[in-house]
């Protein structure tokens, strides 16, 4: 089957008992048993519900992964991947990346004993000069929040095997429909769900997505033990979202490449971040690993926060909010809004100005997206 058509059906087939053909809400918490230890294949919804499972089954199906896990939030299933090593290990990770990961790692982890080294995901060589004798996972984005910045995911995963170490790629910005890392070598992929899968701005939520056996069982431990998963409405109303991702994408990606183009050549936009805009090393890498350049786009505003400030104020469509990936336009502060746990130092370390706005495209019409953009620009 072809994605569209898998993201309809995967792990949703018609209700054996009444023949909906929509995948119930289970709203339960727990399962009668025939007797001790003989159930029907679920005891207690934390380990596993019928409505979760058909959500894991589909985005195990869409990345061309066999095991899916879901989680609470992005970061819950961030969580669970870091919590797979112990005191004394190390992770490596691209210097680009959510604020949230940052912080989790920084302000929760290393407290736990696990060290961190930020590569410079410019910088060729940078992730293998990182690696120790303690390294045991590489965690990159691609496409970076917020830069845009690609990785070549296949020459990671080379790196990673010949250093026996595992490779985790968060695919939220690019989704499973523009981008399968499990298919270019990497061991883990990682979404917020809350961001294009469910695409709707209305649930939270997070997954994990793995080919082996032993690791998806780790996984699965650590879903159960530590608890952090969805409810069953919030896992239905991301497999509705999920069934027009590919339509979503589409219209998404459209947009984003009309207004990359458009705001490259402002006199008041001073740089613009999008791996669809041809002429540069991370769109030629784009295109080789990836089937479209997504619906994220950042820009550099001409000026200073006060310029940014009126930039912001003037906007109608795009409405100032954290997250992304909505059917809606959304336009953040990264250095304010998004990675505002980072130290400002470490912020302009990365190139996170206070000048960089981060545009998450809609899907409304592109001629008002591109006027309110114009209008916004001539207040600064």
């Amino acid at each position: 089957m072809e994605f569209e058509t898998k993201a309809i059906h995967a792990g949703q087939e018609s209700d054996p008992s009444t023949g909906a053909v929509i995948v119930p809400v289970f709203q339960t918490s727990t399962y009668q048993q025939d007797a001790i230890g003989k159930h029907k294949g679920y005891e207690y919804s934390r380990t596993g519900n019928p409505t979760r499972t058909a959500l894991e089954t589909c985005l195990a199906e869409l990345e061309g992964g066999k095991y899916g896990l879901a989680f609470s939030s992005g970061l819950a299933a961030t969580t669970a991947v870091f919590s797979l090593f112990g005191k004394g290990t190390h992770i490596v990770l691209g210097d680009d990346l959510y604020g949230g990961t940052y912080r989790l790692m920084e302000k929760v982890f290393t407290k736990w004993g696990i060290s961190a080294t930020y590569a410079d995901v410019d910088t060729p060589g940078s992730f293998e000069e990182a690696l120790t004798t303690k390294t045991r996972l590489i965690w990159i984005e691609t496409p970076t929040n917020p830069l845009l910045k690609i990785i070549d995911i296949k020459h990671l995963a080379e790196v990673a095997k010949a250093a026996r170490v595992l490779l985790a790629v968060d695919n939220t910005f690019a989704s499973p429909y523009f981008q399968n890392p499990l298919g270019l070598g990497a061991d883990i992929v990682v979404h917020s769900t809350t961001k294009y899968i469910n695409g709707h701005s209305d649930v939270v939520g997070g997954a994990v997505v793995v080919n082996d056996e032993a690791l998806y069982s780790e996984l699965k431990f650590l879903q159960n033990a530590a608890g952090a998963v969805p409810g069953p409405w919030d896992c239905w109303l991301t497999l509705r979202g999920l069934k027009t991702l590919a339509v979503r994408m589409r219209e998404h990606e459209k947009n984003a490449k009309c207004l990359a183009e458009f705001l490259a050549g402002h006199e008041k936009v001073a740089k613009v971040y999008y791996p669809g805009l041809a002429g540069t090393r991370d769109h030629e890498i784009a295109a080789v690993q990836m089937r479209g350049f997504g619906g994220m786009l950042s820009l550099e505003i001409v000026g200073d926060v006060a310029a940014v400030e009126r930039f912001l104020s003037g906007l109608k469509v795009f409405l100032l909010a954290e997250s992304l990936g909505g059917v809606e336009s959304l336009v953040s502060h990264p250095a304010q809004m998004t990675h505002a746990s980072m130290p400002e130092a470490e912020r302009r370390k990365r190139g996170i100005t206070d000048t960089l706005v981060r545009l998450s495209v809609g899907i409304e019409n592109v001629e008002d997206l591109k006027a309110d953009l114009e209008n916004a620009l001539r207040r600064i």
